[in-house]
């Protein structure tokens, strides 16, 4: 393929109207949100001397998938369904019928995938954008809601919702038929992130389902591995039926017959990850004026200062000035949408470069 641009600015308008192959040309990706230090590179040495075994034959389907991933994660196969990434999981119970809840801003497949009509969206107040449940499950119950969504950590905020506060929440929601479904792709990054997942809660909760994106805290997106847990055979079989056959490739399967192999260096790779991010939190402080949300997941949620230029334009002068991707919130449902930024943590050189280049713009829009 050839590069689709002539000029810095075809470059900048090519590339943010795509959505993945960022690799092929050449930026700092501060977009797309992944682990920089999982998988391991004997990993990469396995699949380069397996390729053709890989490419030549069938993989598995849903049943020994399910045996793999619940290996993996410590749950029993019958708990899960595995998905082509989380997105396909998305896809199928956003056509279930049912209306669903989420709050906003948000990620935006769970709304972009459900029929119009279909979806009921739950602002979340600025500044703070913390979610109220019990406001939540009011509105919950008053629409008649299916399917309640939350992202915890949330995309873009970066903030956690207390496991307390769900288990609240699935409470409020029990007696309505509502499943609530808790995205957990991004909980590996948060701090104690063994007690704040809901995985062990789903015995106590039939109307709970887990989704997760493996590629996030795997850094696996290209093989697009997600999968949904919960203990409601009869909700787990709905979204099951919605698969067909042979819905994963075989590097994903590969993935998942060897990663249990990893798991210390998975431990190893997510807290490097957070370290790098907190270090990240604190220079993105220094830049004045700028508010900067304490993350909980591996890229941090900002406002621009009133004086700086607009998301669009900081991205813009970013690409085209820096070679620095990042990504501004204007098509996400929140109240002055083109002042916030969500910029994805990467090493802490390239963090650094980001800051530096930033701060010059914004301080250049002050004077």
């Amino acid at each position: 393929m050839t590069n689709q641009y002539s000029t810095a600015q075809e470059r900048y308008d090519y590339i943010s109207s795509q959505h993945g192959g960022y690799w092929r040309h050449d930026f700092i990706d501060h977009n797309y949100l992944y682990n920089l230090y999982f998988p391991p590179e004997e990993f990469f040495n396995h699949l380069t001397s397996h390729i053709h075994q890989l490419v030549l034959n069938y993989p598995v389907a849903q049943k020994d998938l399910a045996d793999l991933v619940g290996d993996l994660i410590d749950q029993p196969p019958e708990r899960l369904v595995v998905g082509n990434g989380a997105a396909e999981l998305i896809k199928i119970i956003a056509g279930m019928g049912r209306t669903l809840i989420v709050p906003v801003p948000s990620f935006n497949e769970y709304a972009n995938a459900a029929p119009a009509g279909s979806v009921v969206e739950f602002a979340l107040e600025a500044p703070s954008f913390q979610l109220d449940v019990d406001k939540f499950a009011d509105e919950a119950i008053r629409c008649q809601a299916g399917l309640a969504v939350i992202v915890s950590p949330n995309n873009p905020t970066s903030l956690l919702v207390p496991k307390v506060e769900l288990i609240r929440l699935l409470k409020k929601l029990a007696a309505h038929d509502c499943m609530l479904i808790v995205d957990e792709s991004f909980i590996d990054f948060a701090r104690n992130s063994d007690q704040e997942t809901l995985a062990t809660e789903l015995d106590s909760y039939p109307n709970l389902a887990i989704f997760k994106s493996m590629s996030k805290a795997y850094g696996i997106c290209g093989i697009r591995i997600g999968y949904m847990l919960t203990a409601n055979s009869d909700f787990a079989t709905k979204v099951r039926d919605g698969l067909h056959i042979w819905n994963i490739n075989g590097f994903a399967e590969e993935f998942l017959r060897l990663a249990p192999q990893y798991r210390q260096e998975f431990r190893e790779s997510c807290n490097k990850v957070k370290m790098d991010r907190d270090h990240f939190y604190e220079q993105l402080q220094t830049i004045p004026k700028m508010t900067v949300y304490q993350p909980d997941a591996n890229y941090i949620f900002c406002r621009l200062p009133d004086h700086a230029a607009s998301g669009p334009q900081v991205t813009k002068a970013l690409f085209i000035g820096n070679n620095i991707y990042i990504k501004h919130c204007l098509g996400k449902t929140m109240p002055e949408s083109d002042r916030y930024l969500r910029i994805a943590s990467r090493t802490r050189a390239e963090n650094s470069r980001l800051v530096k280049a930033l701060g010059n713009l914004i301080s250049r829009e002050e004077k």
